[in-house]
């Protein structure tokens, strides 16, 4: 049965603004959620019925594009119960470029880095810049003795009276699990940096948080210091995103060395190098780190978004509850659906200081993998292509999570690197080394998700009862008009000859190769040559 959390049922929502649903079942809401019909239909009116200009400059149309930047950005900031006084919103791509933006402006100085262990590939990759030295805290254990022991930076050899600037960064949500992580670690941070005189700044990946809940920064003086996120994970769309700074911390941004078109006072080229010199704009933080013309278009189209968003759905509080319930009620049938030999189909990835009935410790992600009647693993590659037979759209791989991945598959970085000598890559469909699972199968709901979305998952899994890993050959048959797809698929899956792996042996040798059959009522077949593990 639906819960309503919304001044619309859902069904009525989905039917008026989300046609594409019924041809579908969308579970990679984590990744992006769906931009509504009235989303595009209002940004659309808003391009026809709008001349908007280069924001450089003061002609009438380029005066109203810079008038939807700026009303957007202080809007944005409400959205986010951000205080204008003491935030700042920087408009980037994306919260890897808002990511990549804070490593650029620490990266010229001493620079020592902490990151959680469940963090986002793009928050690791700043350890890269970390010539001071750098730290993954591997679980909240480690970060909260360390906040305990009061975090102290390590001096610079070179200079014992200087010390490096410190950068802790972590997710607020798991990309990987949904999993919740305390928000109160950049208060304590800075207190405890106080205390020591250090020079220490949070970075906060918000971008699978603001996703499914609200983002609530109007505690200034514990919230992060830096905060990255991705509008299209709220709205669907625009393609956009925004680092949030506090103001305080603002300065740390300044000292970088680039500067581009709009964030500056005056350039002088000098002649051969001499006399060059250029001055940045001071007058808001935003001005002096915007480089060049922003997606102005984008930024404008951030109206249409939250008026719509809150026309539908009323608040992010009501999209969380609305979400997080479809995930619990998934997660309960999901550890509950066994083989007929009693054996659990499920293997569940889930923190055991979570909840999914708790919000503040648990989003409406789920992150598994599914087991054969024999108690084998069915590869993720394998799983997600027998999904997208069912009409069912999901996330499968290392999620750009490689923390998370090694913790609850058991991967050790030795079993990491014989993996990349025997071919493993990101992405790729080597499944399985050595008895475990490379990677985890994902699926994640969003404000428009329904009943009928956790309804079409379970129908797929009861689907693979008590059938072999083995196939030879096994029949899926698609539920018809599950999601609006054609009855009669079915899927044939012809096995390697044997399933004996030396995963320290050469690649060739390593990977099978098979052929999987579509079938179609109408007797069609297409096939596609796909590369597994076993």
């Amino acid at each position: 049965m639906e819960h309503e959390f919304y001044p619309t049922p859902i069904s009525q929502i989905r039917k008026k603004e989300y046609p594409l649903l019924n041809k579908t079942t969308y579970l990679d809401h984590a990744g992006t959620t769906i931009y509504s019909r009235s989303l595009m239909n209002e940004f659309s009116n808003l391009m026809k019925e709008n001349l908007l200009g280069n924001p450089h400059s003061k002609s009438p149309s380029s005066s109203l594009a810079t008038h939807y930047v700026e009303t957007a950005r202080h809007r944005m900031l409400r959205f986010f119960r951000a205080d204008p006084e003491h935030f700042d919103l920087i408009f980037v791509a994306n919260a890897t470029a808002a990511i990549k933006m804070v490593a650029e402006g620490v990266r010229d100085e001493p620079l020592w880095y902490g990151y959680h262990g469940d963090a986002h590939t793009s928050l690791v990759g700043i350890r890269q810049l970390a010539n001071a030295g750098s730290r993954c805290f591997m679980n909240d254990s480690e970060v909260e003795n360390w906040l305990s022991q009061g975090p102290e930076l390590p001096m610079q050899e070179k200079s014992k009276t200087l010390q490096p600037v410190g950068l802790f960064a972590y997710p607020g949500q798991s990309n990987m699990n949904g999993r919740r992580l305390p928000l109160d670690w950049p208060g304590r941070l800075r207190r405890a940096a106080a205390r020591s005189n250090s020079q220490m700044y949070t970075l906060f990946d918000a971008a699978a948080l603001v996703s499914s809940t609200q983002l609530d920064l109007s505690d200034h003086v514990n919230a992060p210091d830096f905060t990255a996120l991705s509008f299209y994970k709220i709205f669907g769309f625009p393609d956009l995103g925004a680092l949030i700074v506090r103001k305080e911390s603002g300065h740390v941004l300044l000292k970088r060395s680039y500067f581009g078109g709009g964030t500056v006072e005056m350039v002088i080229h000098g002649k051969g190098g001499v006399d060059a010199w250029h001055s940045t704009r001071h007058s808001s933080l935003h001005e002096a780190l915007e480089d060049g013309t922003g997606a102005f278009h984008n930024i404008a189209a951030l109206h249409c978004a939250v008026d719509v968003q809150e026309r539908l759905f009323g608040s992010m509080t009501q999209v969380s509850q609305h979400a997080n319930h479809l995930a619990s009620v998934l997660y309960d049938q999901m550890c509950a659906i066994t083989h007929s030999n009693g054996r659990s189909m499920c293997v569940m990835y889930n923190s055991r200081t979570a909840n999914y009935r708790d919000r503040k410790t648990q989003g409406p992600t789920i992150a598994f993998n599914v087991r054969d009647v024999n108690g084998r693993y069915i590869g993720k590659t394998s799983f997600e292509q027998i999904s997208i037979q069912e009409g069912i759209q999901l996330r499968s791989g290392g999620v750009c999570n490689p923390g998370g991945i090694a913790q609850y598959l058991d991967l050790t970085a030795q079993d990491m690197r014989r993996g990349f000598k025997a071919g493993l890559r990101c992405g790729n469909e080597i499944d399985e080394m050595e008895g475990k699972p490379t990677g985890i199968v994902r699926v994640s709901f969003g404000a428009m998700s329904s009943m009928r979305d956790v309804e079409s998952f379970m129908s797929l899994l009861q689907l693979l009862v008590d059938k072999e890993k083995s196939w030879g050959p096994l029949q899926v048959a698609q539920t018809e008009c599950a999601l609006g797809g054609h009855s009669g698929h079915s899927t044939e899956m012809t096995p390697p000859m044997s399933e004996k792996h030396d995963f320290g042996s050469n690649s060739s040798h390593s990977q099978k190769n098979f052929t999987m059959q579509t079938k179609t009522s109408g007797g069609m077949r297409s096939s596609f040559r796909r590369l597994m593990c076993f």
